[in-house]
């Protein structure tokens, strides 16, 4: 039945869906992940925490905290498993699209955000129902999101732990469950402004020091670059006859991950794209669109050529038995990436991926405890919501320690039926909102050619249901 599910909303449809709306978006904005980037960079860095908001790169830190996790180790071995080398530039295709729709999602997040316990809330849900008055869509969104986040994707993350952990150190996957719910119960219960600055330190040295290991091992394979390259794009563009029988399917799973990996579209990072302070909705949303870069491009991109380079991987042949099989008896995911390592360093190669991987994917749980309780935040406005939040406490970590001691298979199908789901229903509010970006968009973009430092005004535009933003302009005005 789980199966059957996961067919029905992973078909072809959503793989389109998504590459569609990419298009579409990078057309009516003009290319702003090429035309953006300088503005992103100097947004990333500008800008301060207030007693409401989070800084703009806390922000960025948070959502890349979600971003960065398991796909990118396991999720990038998995595509390469079942589409062949092809699937990278897949993941490439949507990295770059998928930026225009992160720009725009991440903006609404920032438009319809409310002060909800003395903090910024915001999310799709907020937008689908202030934007879109749709309170029935809202709760849907709400209810797959607590559901997603705080109980379905969290498992994905700890199984990948436990698995690479088990691996490098033996140690058995019911004391990494065990640690690893130990060590996320100190850091949810301190809320958003300890997750953040958790996020903001790690972050950026997990992600520094995976990238320098890459950069190593591409240094020691340099003379393979345009081999490698010409390998991910002849198999893409079924121009590499002993990878034909996958071309189709590099499509279809380099999507997958591509989303799985970088959640352009998906509707998570507009809930940290909210909780920013920031005097214009688009700041937030080019920053949030730059780290999709980071996160597929940059992180994803590395482990591929890692990969890749070292020839430590396996191809599944759709027919039966494998175009590819250089690792024999060993399972599609984490450990082609820690075979790479191992390839030129033995002796830390395991263990630096498993440390890697903890790091990426129990970030990323911190990340999904956060927007399910922004989600409960929607769902109950007035009433004590404590004890909802003890339940999702108790659910989360239950999640975390039940991944660690579940198989790879169903925890990712399960995984992939959560995000599936929250790409359908925020792809569909996106497209129907996307026009009061626009104006947004040219409203920034106006103001920048005046030499100004964009100042979003409500009361020019009159947008309803943005109370948070009259409440902000009548602060300036005062100040």
């Amino acid at each position: 039945m789980i199966d059957k599910i996961y067919n029905i909303i992973w078909s072809d449809a959503l793989v389109y869906f998504c590459l569609l709306t990419g298009i579409y978006f990078t057309i009516r904005f003009r290319l702003p992940q090429v035309t953006q980037v300088p503005e992103m960079l100097r947004l990333l860095f500008k800008g301060k925490s207030s007693t409401r908001g989070i800084s703009s790169f806390q922000a960025f830190s948070l959502a890349i905290s979600g971003r960065v996790g398991t796909g990118n180790i396991a999720g990038v071995a998995t595509a390469i498993g079942m589409g062949g080398p092809g699937a990278v530039f897949w993941m490439w295709v949507i990295a770059f699209l998928g930026s225009a729709s992160a720009i725009v999602e991440a903006t609404l997040g920032q438009m319809y955000k409310e002060i909800n316990d003395g903090e910024y809330r915001g999310g799709p849900a907020f937008y689908i129902l202030k934007g879109l008055n749709s309170k029935s869509f809202a709760w849907t969104f709400a209810i797959v999101t607590i559901v997603s986040t705080g109980f379905l994707l969290p498992s994905v993350q700890s199984n990948s732990i436990s698995a690479v952990v088990e691996s490098a150190f033996n140690i058995s996957p019911v004391v990494t469950g065990i640690f690893l719910a130990i060590f996320l119960a100190i850091i949810i219960v301190g809320g958003v402004k300890r997750i953040s600055k958790v996020a903001e330190y790690v972050v950026p040295f997990m992600a520094g020091a995976y990238i320098l290991m890459a950069l190593v091992i591409i240094g020691l394979n340099f003379t393979q670059i345009p081999d490698v390259l010409s390998l991910i794009i002849k198999s893409a563009l079924n121009m590499e006859a002993s990878f034909g029988a996958v071309a189709g399917t590099a499509i279809a799973w380099g999507v997958k991950r591509g989303i799985y990996s970088n959640e352009a579209g998906q509707g998570t990072a507009p809930h940290a794209a909210a909780a920013a302070e920031v005097s214009h909705p688009i700041k937030q949303g080019l920053v949030q669109g730059f780290s999709v870069y980071v996160d597929t491009l940059f992180v994803c991109t590395a482990t591929a050529l890692m990969i890749l380079f070292t020839g430590q991987y396996n191809v599944r042949n759709p027919d039966g038995g494998f175009i590819v099989h250089n690792l024999p008896s060993v399972e599609i995911g984490p450990a082609y990436t820690q075979q790479a390592i191992s390839h030129h360093f033995p002796v830390i190669g395991g263990a630096f991926i498993a440390v890697a991987l903890t790091f990426f994917a129990f970030t990323t749980i911190m990340a999904y405890y956060y927007i399910a309780e922004t989600n409960i935040s929607f769902l109950i406005r007035k009433a004590n919501k404590t004890w909802a939040i003890w339940i999702l406490r108790v659910l989360i970590l239950s999640s975390v320690y039940l991944g660690c001691v579940s198989t790879a298979k169903s925890a990712w199908t399960l995984g992939d039926i959560g995000v599936g789901l929250m790409a359908w229903l925020n792809l569909i509010a996106i497209i129907l909102l996307h026009r009061k970006v626009v104006i947004l968009f040219q409203d920034y973009n106006a103001q920048k050619t005046q030499k100004k430092d964009p100042i979003f005004n409500n009361n020019i535009f009159k947008f309803p249901n943005m109370e948070t933003w009259l409440e902000n302009n009548k602060q300036q005005k005062d100040e």
